[in-house]
């Protein structure tokens, strides 16, 4: 097994992967603005190989994201979530327009910027991480957190969810729901 060290091996990680490239492709066949693939799909892909697990781990969900500040429908979604099943069913797709989550998170006044910017207000720094496609379908890695924390297991609140004692519960109660360490023994869990 070689070591990952960078988000460069996270990407060749990736393209190794027939199945996490079926799901991008799929996922950029909607020609969404800013959309990327976030969160667990990319977290649980790395903590499997670095726990040396051969079988995938079941995500509750993938979680496709966009941002278009013109169509902000959870309608739409839906629908896109649909779509999404009729060209690669049996997977749990999640599709949210990041334009108008910061009203669903309730944590934001101001509307996010980009998928990267809502990525950077994600709970955790391991959580705060996108996959997408380029126009020559090559992959691209955003980790506004960076991957320090990821490559070493460190599991910790995000900047953002540092700055508020509400976040924090939330981080907190999330911590105690996903119970990572029971899939990943080498994980630590940060509570700052």
């Amino acid at each position: 097994m070689r070591k990952l060290e960078n988000e460069q091996d996270i990407i060749r990680l990736v393209m190794e992967d027939e199945w996490m490239m079926e799901v991008l492709h799929t996922a950029k066949s909607l020609n969404l603005p800013d959309w990327w693939v976030c969160a667990g799909f990319v977290r649980s892909k790395v903590w499997d190989y670095l726990h040396g697990y051969a079988e995938r781990f079941s995500l509750p969900d993938v979680d496709v994201i966009y941002h278009d500040p013109a169509a902000p429908d959870e309608a739409l979604e839906k629908e896109l979530e649909q779509k999404l099943s009729g060209l690669m069913p049996g997977i749990p797709w999640s599709v949210k327009n990041q334009a108008r989550m910061h009203l669903v998170n309730h944590d934001d006044i101001l509307p996010y910027a980009s998928s990267t910017d809502a990525m950077s207000k994600f709970p955790e720094t391991v959580t705060a991480l996108g996959l997408t496609l380029d126009e020559e379908n090559g992959v691209l890695l955003s980790a506004p957190c960076g991957v320090g924390d990821l490559l070493s297991f460190v599991v910790r609140p995000t900047p953002h969810f540092k700055q508020s004692p509400a976040l924090m519960q939330i981080y907190e109660k999330r911590l105690a729901k996903k119970n990572w360490r029971s899939r990943w023994h080498k994980v630590h869990l940060s509570h700052h």
